[in-house]
C-alpha cells in the first residue's frame, strides 16, 4: 500500500485496486478476500460435487497430501539439477554460454512471436501538469487489439531522456491505480519518459463485458485465468501475450523523439513484477530493470502452497530447468535490482537464493555490483521505500537525477487518465483474446483434418507426455472400514503405485470379504473411473449399477486417479474447485513440468489396467464419467486390454471449449496444445471398434453434468 503522505490512504473497497495483490494476495491479506472472491466466482469453471444423502459417511481422504509431496519431490529434483548446472559456470565463456542457453530456453516457451504489425498509435487526450505532461495513448500490439496507455513526458528537459515502461500489477483500474500512478509520476518528476499501459483484463481492456460494458468474468485474475486456461488448448500462453504487449510498448516508446534509446528500463510490481521478470528474459533491448514483489523460486511457491496466475506459470519452464533467476540472467550483465517486502507472501528467501545464483554469473561477466536486491519492511506492494530503491538504481545507471527520495505526488482521477470515450476498448468493437483463440482453433482443425490409426495413438501419447510402463505396478492392501452402502456387500481397497509417490486408489466390490491380495480372475473386469470420488459415486451413480447388471459375471472395480477422491488435495487454503484451488494449482504445475494433469491421470488408468492384467483380468470394460471420462478415453485408445468403453457426460470436443466464450471445464481437464494434433472426436471414432457407448455428452458449458 502506498504510504506517502500526499497519496490518499485507500479504503477497503479500493485495496485490491491499489496494491496489485491479485486474488492470491487478497486471500492471504484477509481484508480484500471477499472482494477478490466476488471478482472471480461468477464464471469460475465448475463441476458440481457428487450429491450424497445428508447422513451418508464422508468420502475418505487418506492420501490428501500425496499430490503435493509428489510435486515437491519433482521440483526439488529439477532445482538440484539446475543448481548443479549453475555450479559448472567457472569462466566468462561459461557465463556467456549460460546466458545464451537460458535465452534460448525462454524463447522456446514464449515464442514464436507474432509479426510486428503497425502500431497505429494515436493520442486521444493530453493532461498538462507542473513538471510533466500526460498523453493518453492507444496503440495496437496485434491487429485490432488495442492497448491503452499513459505517456508521462517531463517538461523543461533538453534532449532525449531515459525511458521506462511500467507494467501494472492486478489493479482493477490498471494504469490508474494509485501505486502505478505513483511510480510513473515519481520517475517523470525526475526526468524520465514513462509509458504505463493497461494489462489485458484490467483498466480499459476488459475482454469479457456485458452490453453495459460491465465485467462478466471478474477483473484481472478472473479474466487472466479464464482466457489463459482456454488458450492452452491451441498451444498459446497468456504470459507470452502479456509480454508481447510489453514488447510493443517498448516499440512505441522508442518511436518517441523524447526518448534516449541508450537508456530504456522496465519496472512493475506483483503481476507487473511477473511481467518485468519475463520481459527481462524475452526482450534484450532493456538496459535496466526493477521487478518488484515477485522474484522468488518456483520451489518456494510450491512448498508454500501458493497458487499463481495463469501468466505466472510458463509451460515447460520447470521441465527446461528454468527458475525466476534465469529470466534475470538472460539480461545479464545489464543492471537489475530485484525488489521485495519482508512481509510479502512471495517468499523473500527465494529472492535471496536468486541473488546468490546471479552474483557469480555477474561477477564472471565483470559486473558483480550491477545486480542487487532491496527488501522493504512492509507487506506485499510497491511502497514508497521500494519505489525509492528503484529510483536510486535507475539514477545510478542514467545519471538523469541525483534524487534519492520520492518527489511529492498528486494522483489523478481515473477519468483523467482514460484513453477511450467510455472507459473500455470493448466499445470500439476490438478483437479479444477469446476471438483470437477461436480463430486459432478453427485454423488448426482445418489444418489437421481427421486423425486416426497409429498416427492418432502417437499424437495422443506425445501430447499426454506419457512415461514408459513396464510390468505390473506394486500395490498396498488398505484395511477395510465400516459398510459404505456400495452395490455389493463387501469391498476391498488397494493403493496401486502408478509411479513413485503416486497411488491410484482402487476399490473392488465382492459378495465376500476382501482383506488379502487381489483375487485372480475372472477374465472380464469392469473398471469405473470416477468423476470426483469413487466412494461417493459407488453409492450414487446409476451408471455403475446399470453396467453391473449387464455384466453379472465381471469383477467390479472403481478407481480414484490422482487428485480426486481418496487423494483429493487439501492444500492452498482454498476450496478444491475454486479459481485458485488445489485442482488448478497442480494442473498449472503439471504444465510447467511438461506433464499435463490429464496425462498423469491417464497414466494412472493404464497402470491400473496393467495391475488388473496381473490378476488375470485380460478383458476390461472401461467406464468413466465427466472428468473421469477423459483419462478413460485416452487409456481405452492406447490399451489393447480394453475391449469395451462406456462414457457418461464426456466432453464433446476440445474445439468446443476453445470456441465457446463461457466454457465451464477446469484447467485440470484441458490438454495443452491438443488442438494442434487431434481432438476428442478422433478418439471417439477410433473407440467405436471397442463398442463405445456415449451417455449424455457434455458440451463446453458442462451442461451434461447434472450431479
Amino acid at each position: 500500500m502506498n504510504d506517502h503522505p500526499s497519496v490518499p490512504n485507500p479504503s477497503r473497497r479500493t485495496l485490491l485496486q491499489t496494491t496489485g495483490l491479485g486474488l492470491v494476495g487478497a486471500v492471504l491479506s484477509g481484508t480484500a478476500a471477499t472482494t477478490a472472491a466476488e471478482a472471480t466466482k461468477a464464471k469460475t469453471p465448475k463441476s458440481p460435487a457428487t450429491r450424497l444423502p445428508a447422513d451418508a459417511p464422508a468420502p475418505p481422504n487418506r492420501f490428501g497430501r500425496m499430490v503435493q509431496e509428489y510435486y515437491v519431490a519433482r521440483v526439488r529434483e529439477v532445482e538440484r539439477t539446475a543448481n548443479a548446472r549453475r555450479a559448472q559456470i567457472r569462466s566468462k565463456a561459461d557465463a556467456e554460454s549460460y546466458v545464451r542457453e537460458v535465452r534460448a530456453k525462454i524463447q522456446s516457451i514464449f515464442g514464436p512471436w507474432p509479426e510486428k504489425t503497425p502500431l497505429n498509435a494515436r493520442v486521444t487526450g493530453t493532461v498538462e501538469r507542473d513538471a510533466y505532461r500526460i498523453e493518453n495513448v492507444i496503440f495496437e500490439s496485434r491487429p485490432d487489439f488495442p492497448v491503452t496507455a499513459n505517456l508521462y513526458l517531463p517538461k523543461g528537459a533538453p534532449g532525449p531522456r531515459p525511458g521506462v515502461v511500467g507494467s501494472c500489477g492486478h489493479s482493477n483500474n490498471g494504469k490508474a491505480g494509485d501505486t502505478y500512478q505513483s511510480f510513473a509520476q515519481g520517475l517523470a518528476r525526475q526526468g524520465y519518459v514513462v509509458l504505463i499501459f493497461d494489462p489485458i483484463g484490467q483498466g480499459e481492456r476488459l475482454q469479457y463485458v456485458s452490453a453495459g460494458l460491465k465485467p462478466r468474468i471478474g477483473i484481472g485474475v478472473g479474466e487472466h485465468l479464464h482466457a489463459g486456461n482456454q488458450q492452452c488448448l491451441v498451444g498459446e500462453f497468456i504470459g507470452a501475450w502479456r509480454a508481447w504487449d510489453g514488447i510493443r510498448a517498448l516499440d512505441y516508446l522508442l518511436t518517441r523523439p523524447e526518448v534516449d534509446p541508450r537508456h530504456v528500463g522496465i519496472t512493475g510490481n506483483s503481476g507487473g513484477g511477473t511481467m518485468t521478470t519475463w520481459l527481462c528474459g524475452v526482450e534484450p533491448r532493456w538496459t535496466m530493470a526493477a521487478p518488484s514483489c515477485f522474484v522468488t523460486t518456483f520451489l518456494r511457491n510450491l512448498e508454500n502452497e501458493l497458487p499463481a496466475d495463469a501468466e505466472q506459470c510458463p509451460p515447460r519452464a520447470l521441465a527446461l530447468g528454468l527458475d525466476h533467476s534465469d529470466f534475470i540472467a538472460a539480461l545479464a550483465p545489464k543492471p537489475v535490482i530485484m525488489l521485495d517486502q519482508e512481509k510479502d507472501y512471495f517468499d523473500v528467501r527465494g529472492l535471496e537464493e536468486s541473488l546468490e545464483r546471479l552474483r557469480p554469473l555477474y561477477r564472471l561477466l565483470g559486473a558483480e555490483k550491477a545486480v542487487e536486491i532491496f527488501i522493504g519492511p512492509d507487506y506485499h506492494g510497491f511502497s514508497q521505500p521500494v519505489r525509492e530503491a528503484m529510483y536510486r538504481k535507475f539514477n545510478d545507471v542514467t545519471k538523469v537525477s541525483n534524487a534519492r527520495a520520492e518527489p511529492a505526488l498528486v494522483l489523478e482521477k481515473d477519468e483523467t487518465l482514460r484513453c477511450t470515450p467510455t472507459g473500455q476498448v470493448a466499445d470500439e468493437k476490438a478483437q479479444t483474446v477469446f476471438s483470437f483463440t477461436r480463430e486459432a482453433s478453427v485454423a488448426w482443425r482445418q489444418r489437421r483434418g481427421s486423425v486416426s490409426g497409429t498416427a492418432l495413438q502417437q499424437a495422443v501419447t506425445e501430447t499426454l507426455r506419457l512415461p514408459r510402463r513396464e510390468g505390473a505396478p506394486p500395490y498396498r492392501i488398505l484395511r477395510p472400514g465400516a459398510a459404505r452402502g456400495y452395490p455389493k456387500r463387501h469391498a476391498g481397497t488397494y493403493a496401486v503405485e502408478t509411479e513413485p509417490g503416486i497411488f491410484a486408489l482402487v476399490t473392488r466390490l465382492d459378495d465376500n470379504p476382501l482383506m488379502s491380495r487381489l483375487p485372480r480372475g475372472p477374465k472380464r473386469a469392469l473398471l469405473y473411473i470416477a468423476h470426483h470420488s469413487a466412494d461417493a459415486e459407488l453409492r450414487t451413480e446409476p451408471l455403475i449399477a446399470e453396467v453391473m447388471r449387464a455384466e453379472p459375471n465381471s469383477a467390479v472395480f472403481a478407481c480414484d486417479v490422482r487428485g480426486i477422491g481418496e487423494s483429493q488435495p487439501t492444500t492452498t487454503g482454498t476450496g478444491f474447485l475454486s479459481a485458485y484451488g488445489p485442482d488448478y494449482f497442480y494442473a498449472a504445475h503439471g504444465m510447467m513440468l511438461d506433464y499435463p494433469y490429464v496425462g498423469q491421470k491417464t497414466h494412472d488408468v493404464l497402470r491400473v489396467i496393467d495391475w488388473l492384467k496381473s490378476g488375470g483380468h485380460t478383458e476390461v470394460h472401461l467406464a468413466g464419467r465427466a472428468w473421469g471420462a477423459l483419462p478413460t478415453t485416452f487409456a481405452a485408445l492406447l490399451s489393447a486390454d480394453v475391449k469395451q468403453v462406456t462414457l457418461k457426460h464426456a466432453l464433446t470436443s476440445y474445439s468446443d471449449v476453445a470456441e465457446t466464450e463461457d466454457y465451464r471445464w477446469p484447467l485440470s481437464a484441458l490438454l495443452p496444445g491438443v488442438l494442434r494434433k487431434f481432438d476428442l472426436p478422433d478418439c471417439y471414432r477410433a473407440l467405436e471398434a471397442k463398442q463405445l457407448r456415449q451417455i449424455e455428452p457434455s458440451t463446453a458449458l458442462a451442461d451434461g453434468l447434472k450431479s
